[in-house]
C-alpha cells in the first residue's frame, strides 16, 4: 500500500466532515498494548457535541467498509480536539495567533525546549512567541523545523 493509512482516512474523512460544515483536525492509527485505534478529531467554530462525531463516525465507518484500508480489527473513535488541540496545519498556527499556545522542541533553544506563552506570529517557516519569566516579557522565534509538538494552552488567570 502506497499511502498510509492515515492519508487514505483523510482523504475519506475530508469530504463528510465539510459536507457537515465540520473542520477535521487530525487523523491518528496508533497501536496500544494489542488493540489498533484509529481516531478522528473534528471541530467547528462553535465546538462539537456528541451527534456531531456520532453522524461523522456512521458515515465515515460505511466509507472505511467499502475502501477496506485497514486488514486487520482496529477502534474507530471520532471526538473533539479538546482544548488543548494540537496545532498541526498552517491554518491551525495561523488561527491560534493572539492565543497561548505550547510549543516543545526537539533540542534546546536558549536552554529550554518547553515554550508557553501568547503566539504572536506564524510565517510558515518560525513562530514566534511571547513569554512571560516572572515580570519580564521575551519574545523568542522558534524554527518550525525545531517543532516537535505544538498545542493551544489553556490557562487560568
Amino acid at each position: 500500500m502506497s499511502k498510509k493509512v492515515t492519508e487514505i482516512v483523510e482523504e475519506l474523512a475530508g469530504p463528510i466532515v465539510e459536507e457537515l460544515q465540520l473542520e477535521l483536525v487530525d487523523v491518528e492509527y496508533v497501536k496500544e498494548g494489542k488493540d489498533w485505534f484509529l481516531r478522528v478529531f473534528i471541530d467547528s467554530e462553535t465546538g462539537i457535541d456528541i451527534e456531531e462525531c456520532g453522524l461523522v463516525s456512521e458515515r465515515l465507518s460505511e466509507a472505511l467498509d467499502k475502501a477496506d484500508p485497514i486488514p486487520h480489527l482496529y477502534f474507530l473513535d471520532v471526538s473533539s480536539p479538546g482544548a488543548e488541540r494540537p496545532l498541526k496545519k498552517e491554518q491551525d498556527f495561523h488561527k491560534a495567533i493572539g492565543k497561548q499556545v505550547n510549543i516543545k522542541t526537539y533540542e534546546p533553544l536558549d536552554g529550554e525546549k518547553v515554550f508557553e506563552g501568547k503566539l504572536l506570529a506564524y510565517d510558515g517557516s518560525s513562530v514566534t512567541v511571547l513569554m512571560i519569566i516572572k515580570t519580564r516579557k521575551k519574545e523568542i522565534i522558534i524554527p518550525m523545523e525545531k517543532v516537535a509538538s505544538a498545542r493551544l494552552a489553556v490557562t487560568f488567570e
